[in-house]
């Protein structure tokens, strides 16, 4: 699972988001992305997801244009930003939501993927009613659960207590392995990076 980026660029009104990104990213390692809030980092990995699409230049995944020869990468699965969920439903019956979408997933491998990031399937609690940590592990494992090849995760230990970090960081280090995946993970924090990403990019000022 490859992606390139050739000579991408981005401008939202008069401000030049991303700037000339060039990139190529081979599948099964963690490539990690650091920055401060405004650097890029976000809108780089909406760009690697189709959700935006460029000023100029291209992001290609498997030799297939995203915007030209697809509109979104099905290969792709991402938690960016705030996750979005419905407020009033438990997480399992939100992730039940998604996997309904794919129809590929069964109720076991909800529960097993809920139970991978340290929530409990049984929980009946609403989303509304989760921690910042929680609505976080949730936002994981909706990216975790078709079990893509390529995963982005934009700063993913957000919210998270000190032990929650570990649980995560170990985690993503253990992914490439286990699923065979390529691995997009953001922070602003390059000692946690670190931690994690076998190549390291820094962004500043897109």
């Amino acid at each position: 699972m490859n992606i390139e980026i050739c000579n991408y660029t981005k401008k939202l009104s008069k401000n030049l988001v991303l700037e000339n990104i060039n990139l190529s990213l081979s599948g099964g390692k963690i490539y990690g992305f650091v920055g401060k809030n405004g650097s890029g980092k976000t809108m780089l990995m909406r760009a690697i997801c189709g959700l935006i699409l460029p000023t100029s230049g291209f992001v290609k995944i498997n030799n297939k244009i995203i915007g030209k020869d697809i509109s979104f990468p099905d290969s792709v699965g991402a938690l960016i930003e705030n996750p979005g969920f419905i407020s009033e439903y438990s997480g399992f019956q939100n992730l039940k939501i998604l996997a309904q979408i794919q129809k590929k997933i069964d109720d076991k491998k909800i529960v097993d993927t809920m139970r991978m990031v340290g929530l409990d399937p049984n929980e009946k609690k609403s989303f509304r009613k989760y921690s910042l940590g929680m609505k976080q592990r949730l936002g994981l494992a909706g990216a975790l659960l078709g079990r893509p090849p390529i995963l982005i995760l934009d700063e993913p230990t957000n919210g998270l207590d000190p032990s929650g970090i570990h649980e995560i960081r170990n985690l993503v280090k253990s992914l490439p392995t286990l699923y065979d995946c390529t691995v997009l993970i953001s922070s602003h924090m390059l000692s946690e990076i670190e931690l994690m990403a076998d190549d390291i990019g820094i962004l500043n000022h897109g």
